[in-house]
């Protein structure tokens, strides 16, 4: 049974930044997406950010384009979001997915079968 795990949200000022992490119990190399997800109360969840590991693609929404890097480290088997120049609009818990033996370029949709419980990213002064 594979595990996702979210870690290092918490409350940052408008404007400020944040690393948030997702930590894998296995990544197969060279066969997977990983995505970042959102959601606002009140609000369905959006995609934020992918990354293929065949070809090293990634993807970013529009509103987060510019601002959020998605990063890898296959070492630790950890997946990273730089969030930078945060808005109060970014307040949402955070998810990370992930689905394996997939190549090509990912996309910012239901294709993922292995979900992390969540980290709360709090944008407030």
């Amino acid at each position: 049974q594979v595990q996702v795990v979210e870690s290092g949200g918490g409350l940052v000022q408008p404007g400020g930044s944040l690393r948030i992490a997702c930590a894998a119990s296995t990544f197969p190399r060279n066969s997977y997406h990983v995505g970042w997800f959102r959601q606002a109360p009140g609000k369905e969840r959006e995609g934020v950010a992918c990354l293929s590991s065949t070809p090293s693609i990634t993807v970013y929404a529009d509103s987060v384009k510019g601002r959020f890097t998605i990063s890898t480290d296959n070492a630790k088997n950890t997946v990273y979001l730089q969030l930078n120049s945060l808005k109060p609009e970014d307040t949402a818990i955070y998810y990370c997915a992930a689905v394996f033996g997939r190549i090509g370029r990912c996309v910012l949709g239901p294709v993922y079968n292995y979900w992390g419980q969540g980290t709360q990213v709090t944008v407030s002064s």
